[in-house]
């Protein structure tokens, strides 16, 4: 006698085809959540940062907890200064030195980014093509180290930035959250600790030489320049009366 197809069988199938379409759905919804999560976050402190200043930024926290591991003293040193109280120098040499084309970019520089792909094509010390919109996203939200996702995370910040903030908002976070030596951060702190003065009163050649050093600030010294950093401020003091710079409302 023929045996019957166990009917358990074709009920078990069916049970696991449920739970794997029911892993399947759990698993988008919370995929979404996640997404809904991450870019309401982000949105939401880039909103903040419009009007309040950010009192800590990913690459400092970055930074200090490298300290800590390195078994180094954690040193964060930070003072806060409103961009009209800024020397129009230090505003000038910063764009002279890192981005011509910081008024008039939408927040890409594409033919620095081009000369700079090239350039490392080459094999030569690398250069970047960011501007100070690309670098204060940088600072203010994501870590150091290079990567495609990291630098995919930042085109979305730089984009986020540009229309939610003005350009004289970049500039003023820009120019507080910058490393500017071990364990230092933005140029008013920079000024007190190299010239023992403000911000306020930086004279060209000392803005200059603060901006000449911002492509690796833990390698170039302020205090004791060398002929790379002599020759580059020099350079930077030449372009400040070349450039357009960025016009402050007070």
């Amino acid at each position: 006698m023929a045996r019957k197809n166990p009917i358990p069988k074709r009920k078990a199938s069916g049970k696991k085809s449920s739970k794997k379409g029911s892993a399947i759905k759990r698993f988008l919804s919370i995929l979404k959540w996640i997404i809904i999560g991450f870019f309401g976050s982000t949105l939401f402190f880039v909103v903040i940062y419009r009007f309040i200043n950010p009192p800590v930024t990913t690459f400092m926290a970055y930074r200090t907890v490298s300290q800590v591991f390195k078994g180094e003293k954690m040193q964060l040193k930070k003072n806060w200064i409103d961009i009209e109280d800024i020397s129009p120098n230090m505003i000038r040499a910063v764009i002279a030195a890192e981005d011509n084309l910081f008024v008039k970019h939408n927040g890409f520089d594409k033919a620095a980014i081009e000369r700079a792909i090239e350039h490392n094509k080459k094999g030569k010390r690398i250069r970047g093509g960011s501007t100070i919109s690309q670098q204060t996203a940088k600072n203010v939200f994501l870590w150091p180290n290079r990567s495609f996702v990291r630098k995919g995370l930042e085109v979305y910040f730089t984009f986020l930035i540009e229309n939610i903030w003005s350009k004289q908002r970049i500039m003023e976070v820009y120019l507080n959250v910058i490393e500017t030596g071990k364990g230092i951060y933005g140029v008013e702190k920079a000024s007190k600790t190299y010239f023992k003065k403000s911000s306020t009163s930086l004279s060209p050649g000392e803005a200059a030489l603060i901006a000449a050093s911002l492509p690796s600030p833990l390698r170039y010294s302020i205090t004791n320049p060398g002929p790379y950093m002599r020759s580059r401020q020099a350079q930077i003091v030449t372009q400040m009366y070349n450039i357009e710079t960025l016009k402050v409302k007070k």
